[in-house]
Order: structure tokens, then sequence, then C-alpha cells
């Protein structure tokens, strides 16, 4: 079996914490921040599943496959 690292992203929005994989732009959520990356887990499992079928996965692979991956967080001042 395969491992991947994947970065996500989890916040609140109107009651819901949302969660997303910023490596494959998949998105999903939950009543807690918990639940979000839960069925988050799930939703990239079924992706990964998914895209190998389909082929889709060498695409993927640079950016869940490396060991350098960096966050952060920014601030901007609109007008």
């Amino acid at each position: 079996m395969k491992r991947y690292q994947f970065t996500t992203l989890i916040w609140e929005e109107d009651g819901v914490y949302v969660s997303k994989c910023m490596e494959i732009e998949l998105s999903s959520c939950g009543d807690t921040p918990k639940e979000a990356l839960e069925n988050l887990r799930e939703a990239i499992d079924l992706w990964l599943k998914n895209a190998e079928v389909l082929g889709l996965l060498s695409d993927a692979l640079p950016s869940i496959t490396s060991s350098e991956k960096f966050t952060s967080v920014i601030e901007v001042e609109a007008a």
C-alpha cells in the first residue's frame, strides 16, 4: 500500500467546518473540525482509487509525493 501526504486546510463557514485538500483541490465538510477531516480523508481515498483506474494519478504524483511542503498565512489589506 502506498502512502501519500496531503496538505489540508479547515475553516468554519456558517456553522459548518469545511476541509480542503490543497494538492488535488478536493473539499468536504462536517459539524466539527475532526469530522470535516475524516470526511475529507474518505473523499481523498475515493479520489485516489478513481484516479488510478482512470489513469489520472500520475498527474498528481509530484505534489502528493513531495517531501518539501510549506504552508503560510499572509494578510492582505484591500481598499
